[in-house]
């Protein structure tokens, strides 16, 4: 093994270990949720996963984008399988160590400058799209330099890692032409062979330079993309799929009771029912930071691809209301990270004084939201921006005693009456007696 080999086996366990570091990090601040039962109906959310997931049925109702990201998302995938290869490569020093494969090897070569390319020209236009088009939703309030800059940073990575890619198999080809020792005749160039008209004039050191260069570039740039994909708003990459497994399978509008007042119901109406221990924490009702929401509601945060499909969907958006259920989402994420690092600082029990409602997310943005789902059907990895807005809702009314004078309203009648009306009980059926 001589010493480029000992690098890259110390760069690609180095990278590894990171990842590694930072994938319990994530998962530590997931389980900093409530915990919710989501193990039933395993066949039903294998078929969504398999729909949402891997078939991408939600992202073609936008065509352009739909068929764009399907193009990145085979290519991502299926061509990481050269990873393999490089790997091997890497560690033993050897060159297109699958060549023996013969024929198929060279379909499969082929086919990865296919998909290649297909990933190539989506990244170009997805960067019109974004920073040319300047469509909308990429161009909200809550889509800051940093937002932005995480998106052309990912597309501008995987242009360079293409091209690299291309680069490395158009000079591997003149090199295996001229029979230079080590390129051994394997693969086949589609698209590199016209590309490698730019390297013919070169001498064949200088063309192993080059070739060596590019491939140090493209697996350096795969090991970093590994490390800031769980930074980015694009770890949506590896989390889409248990977050569409882990969906809501209920029907959308469907709320769920709070056990917290559930029982505080039973205790009234059942006067044999035991009451909480007198040392038991205080009942918390609804959410007010990251800890009250549950583990699924945190997942989706990290889920989130700050698409935008959520907010251009509002009707409150549209409208020109302050809500913005990518910003839920955005926010959430951010808070969790947050809490997250202080505990890494200062320990599980650390209150920084601040919390995801209030300080991250407004009464303003919340009482904006009319409940309608579109949110959650526009969703491509099915988040539901709605369960966390209802329970930050519910903190405000149950908790603050904090509710629109509007609401204020209804909720007296209902205490009062037993429907939202201002109507005494007695006279709800007058309008029948009526000529």
């Amino acid at each position: 093994m001589g010493i480029s080999n000992i690098i890259f086996l110390l760069l690609f366990v180095g990278a590894f270990v990171l990842f590694a570091l930072r994938i319990k990090t994530i998962i530590r601040n997931i389980r900093l949720g409530r915990d919710i039962n989501l193990n039933n109906n395993f066949a039903q959310r294998l078929k969504v996963m398999s729909l949402v997931a891997i078939g991408q049925s939600k992202m073609v109702v936008r065509p352009v984008a739909g068929i764009m990201h399907i193009l990145i998302y085979v290519g991502f995938i299926i061509m990481n399988i050269e990873l393999l290869e490089i790997i091997i490569d890497g560690i033993t020093g050897t060159h297109r160590v699958f060549a023996f494969l013969g024929g198929f090897y060279n379909f499969v070569i082929a086919s990865f400058e296919f998909l290649g390319l297909g990933v190539l020209v989506a990244c170009i236009v997805f960067l019109i799209r974004r920073n040319i088009i300047k469509l909308k939703r990429f161009w909200s309030a809550e889509m800051t330099s940093w937002p932005r800059s995480d998106a052309n940073l990912i597309l501008t990575i995987e242009i360079f890692l293409m091209t690299a890619f291309f680069t490395m198999n158009a000079t591997d080809q003149v090199l295996q032409s001229r029979g230079v020792e080590h390129y051994i005749h394997a693969g086949a160039f589609p698209f590199s062979q016209y590309y490698s008209a730019l390297f013919t004039g070169l001498s064949s050191e200088t063309l192993v330079m080059i070739e060596r260069s590019v491939w140090w570039f493209h697996i350096c740039g795969i090991l970093f993309f590994l490390n800031y994909v769980p930074y980015s708003k694009h770890f949506h990459i590896l989390l889409a799929f248990p977050n569409v497994f882990y969906s809501n399978l209920n029907a959308k509008g469907k709320f769920n009771n709070m056990e917290s007042v559930t029982n505080e119901v039973k205790l009234m109406f059942d006067p044999s029912a035991t009451p909480p221990p007198a040392d038991a924490a205080p009942v918390k009702f609804g959410a007010k930071d990251v800890q009250d929401l549950t583990w699924k509601q945190l997942m989706d945060a990290y889920s989130c691809t700050e698409c935008g499909r959520c907010t251009s969907n509002c009707p409150a958006n549209i409208t020109g209301k302050k809500l913005s259920p990518r910003k839920i989402m955005m926010d959430t994420r951010y808070r969790l990270e947050e809490v997250g690092k202080n505990i890494d600082k200062n320990g599980a029990e650390f209150n920084d004084g601040k919390s995801l409602l209030h300080d991250f997310i407004s009464p303003e943005e919340l009482w904006a939201c009319t409940s309608c789902n579109a949110c959650v059907e526009a969703c491509p990895v099915n988040i539901d921006p709605l369960s966390i807005i209802v329970d930050l809702r519910r903190n405000l009314v149950m908790e603050e005693s904090n509710a629109p004078s509007a609401l204020a309203g209804m909720f007296t009648n209902v205490e009062n009456n037993g429907a939202p009306w201002q109507f005494a009980q007695a006279d709800r059926l007058n309008w029948a007696n009526e000529n």
